[in-house]
């Protein structure tokens, strides 16, 4: 590929010897890229717990936030360098997980909230964790369950899941007050604008570094707008506010220079009605990662992932995440919005993806560094994040082209996503299932995309020469 041109051929080799002023620079672009996102499911979640900003836990919800950054870092290395079995030594940046909000939400309602509802989703987290590691074991014997058109097809939904979360972003983030804004849009335009003419006008370090520019443009351009625009509005009750793009220096200042991350910073507490319907989505999880490994392989390396490197990343995802639990933090598994990264930039280097991670660890030591993060506007975020999360459903695509379209492969493409994915982002249909149906396939179109999927290449019959 002409692509690969445009950087040392060290940066398209997993283990090649890729020097450290090169590789910072990418792996920053991999923690900009997954920051917010790492975050997200533990603000929400605390705070359906009620340990939000305001509560008497909002400092335990404080240092959640510094261990879910100190615990990607670790699962990360952990998956690209392995130990033993444990990991795939593959190009994935590890992370809390978005998939697992809607079961947790619904736990959390029907246990009542609390910091106990928070250790029972821990609870449930480690033993599910566990199975998945297990799980991850045999996984070379049940991969025959996971053709290029199933893993295809979670990719798919996956990017399409994503899609309208880069695009929330690009609108400043759900729930500001200026959601929308000519500002929010026209910054995320403009990020999006610097990435494209990076990435198509420029060459060398500067083509590959793209969405590291961008952003870094972004974060410049924010900071100009609050020099000559108002920084505040009014909402329609009559409160003041402040606009969503704006940086919250202050939030750096306060930061300290050093904290060491609190274990075990919850009780942890064993429930069964936690514990049921967070197993049965770590299934589902192990069939993403599934996923979100063959489409890094097919998008970054341009070739299919093998049992060896599905079994050791499913293991990691399901020890990770049960390791993430002691330090009181959710699910930590392969974060798509990276996969799209890799296969927007062809950029594998497993130097450049640990130089990621450390910052990562830097930060849940270093609060004012991740706080640096932490403060950047969702505009900014969002300029990127439609041309990564567009990525993914390219790489899903090539997934499922890689084989021949015949009728059957074509059945289940359309069914999976018409039927399933279609099911999952319209939870409102779901309202009248029962309760575990909506804890299971409500809320996310993967998870029902997924099932449809394996189920229908299970049952339907396969085609000779077709």
């Amino acid at each position: 590929m002409s692509q690969k041109k445009v950087f040392s051929e060290e940066a398209y080799s997993f283990e090649g010897k890729m020097p450290l002023r090169q590789a910072i620079p990418l792996g920053l672009q991999h923690v900009l890229a997954m920051f917010v996102g790492n975050l997200t499911p533990l603000l929400i979640i605390t705070g359906a717990c009620g340990l939000g900003v305001g509560s008497e836990f909002a400092n335990l919800q404080v240092s959640l936030l510094q261990n879910a950054m100190l615990v990607a870092g670790l699962v990360t290395l952990l998956q690209l360098f392995a130990i033993g079995p444990i990991g795939g030594k593959v190009p994935i940046i590890m992370g809390t997980s978005s998939g697992f909000i809607g079961v947790f939400k619904s736990v959390v309602a029907t246990m009542g909230g609390g910091v106990l509802s928070y250790g029972a989703i821990m609870g449930a987290s480690i033993i599910g964790g566990l199975m998945e590691g297990v799980l991850g074991f045999f996984l070379k014997p049940l991969r025959r369950f996971f053709p290029p058109i199933v893993t295809g097809t979670v990719v798919l939904s996956i990017g399409l899941s994503l899609i309208s979360v880069g695009i929330a972003s690009f609108g400043g983030g759900n729930g500001v007050h200026d959601y929308g804004s000519m500002e929010n849009l026209l910054l995320a335009t403009f990020v999006l604008i610097v990435i494209l003419f990076a990435k198509h006008g420029m060459k060398g370090f500067a083509n590959t570094s793209a969405i590291l520019i961008g952003i870094v443009a972004g974060y410049i351009a924010a900071l100009l707008m609050g020099l000559v625009l108002p920084t505040t509005a009014i909402n329609a009750d009559g409160v003041a506010y402040t606009k969503a793009w704006v940086l919250n220096w202050d939030k750096v200042k306060e930061a300290s220079w050093f904290a060491i991350p609190a274990l075990m910073p919850v009780k942890i507490v064993f429930d069964w009605r936690a514990v049921v319907p967070v197993l049965i989505m770590f299934v589902v999880t192990a069939v993403e990662t599934v996923g979100d490994i063959s489409g890094v392989m097919e998008g970054g390396m341009d070739r299919e992932a093998t049992d060896k490197e599905l079994s050791g990343g499913v293991i990691c995802d399901g020890l990770g995440s049960a390791f993430a639990a002691i330090f009181g933090v959710l699910p930590n598994t392969s974060f798509s919005q990276n996969v799209g990264l890799v296969a927007m930039t062809k950029v594998v280097n497993r130097t450049a993806l640990a130089a990621g991670a450390v910052f990562l660890i830097l930060c849940g030591l270093i609060p004012k560094l991740g706080a640096l993060v932490s403060i950047m506007p969702q505009a900014v975020l969002g300029g990127a994040a439609v041309m990564m999360f567009s990525s993914i459903v390219v790489s899903g695509i090539q997934l499922v082209t890689k084989e021949e379209m015949t009728a059957r492969n074509l059945t289940i493409l359309s069914v999976a996503l018409g039927v399933g994915y279609g099911m999952g982002s319209n939870g409102a249909i779901l309202a009248s299932a029962p309760e575990a149906v909506q804890l299971i396939f409500g809320g996310s179109g993967i998870v029902p995309a997924a099932v449809v999927a394996i189920i229908l290449n299970v049952l339907l019959p396969k085609e000779e020469n077709v």
